[in-house]
């Protein structure tokens, strides 16, 4: 089951765009009484390319995700500019030799530049992880959002790799890998370690993440009406360095910046 399918057609109430790829879900609907489009990524039993069969984002995904939102942009460049909402439950980007050689970081790139693109020239960006958020597939799509919000629900999870792929590259055990995760919250993959790092705007309570009621929908149209409010004018993330976690991270910012005007 995928989770960002079921919500964005209960978010979006409108069917599916087409000229798409079938792991591509782009819908236009509307927050608080103005245009906004969702855009999921999906499993595709026939997709082309057997590693993005699962809701993963390879090339094709990569490449949709870059024209869904820069079309966006194109058609509101001089109208108001619509709110793009990324939802999220992507498991990995897609890794394979056919994708590396036809240049998979290339498509995961060109949709990290259009979110990056849309969020400057105006658009509030905001990603709902709604599932998994791993790896690069979720620096593909949605971490170049203004605001981040998660439903608070066990199957929400965030990090660079599954598990099992972090014992074997940290040459541990899964069990002494969460143990090290208990104790450095970068390597954690609960919400409340990740929202520990100030990436997280908001956490949700939900009835159900899988299958959302009429209240759920509602709860969270309302969540995402009130980020849209909240970004305002702002294009940029500096939200995200105020949280717990990130005294390092703020310290070597400002002294890059020092160095910079020094420079």
């Amino acid at each position: 089951m995928n989770r960002a399918l079921n919500w964005l057609a209960s978010l979006s109430g409108s069917q599916a765009l087409p000229g798409y790829p079938a792991s591509l879900r782009v819908a236009d609907g509307e927050l608080d009484n103005c245009l906004a489009r969702f855009i999921a990524v999906v499993p595709d039993a026939d997709n082309p390319f057997p590693r993005a069969r699962s809701g993963e984002v390879g090339l094709l995904e990569g490449w949709g995700l870059a024209k869904a939102v820069s079309e966006a942009v194109e058609a509101d460049r001089d109208s108001r500019k619509r709110a793009i909402v990324a939802l999220i439950d992507v498991p990995s980007q897609a890794y394979g030799r056919r994708e590396e050689a036809l240049g998979i970081h290339q498509a995961l790139a060109a949709a990290v530049q259009a979110y990056a693109q849309a969020r400057l020239a105006g658009h509030p960006v905001i990603g709902l992880l709604v599932g998994k958020a791993m790896s690069g597939a979720f620096l593909a799509h949605g971490y170049q959002a203004q605001r981040l919000v998660a439903l608070d629900d066990a199957g929400v999870m965030v990090h660079a790799m599954g598990k099992a792929a972090a014992a074997r590259i940290t040459l541990r055990s899964v069990e002494q890998l969460e143990a090290l995760a208990a104790e450095v919250p970068p390597m954690a993959y609960d919400l409340a370690s990740y929202a520990s790092l100030g990436l997280l705007w908001r956490r949700l309570t939900v009835d159900d993440a899988e299958a959302p009621s009429a209240a759920d929908i509602d709860r969270v149209r309302a969540c995402l009406a009130e980020a849209v409010h909240d970004i305002g004018t702002s294009t940029d993330l500096s939200s995200r360095l105020a949280g717990e976690q990130r005294n390092a991270s703020r310290q070597v910012r400002e002294q890059l910046r020092r160095q910079w005007q020094g420079a």
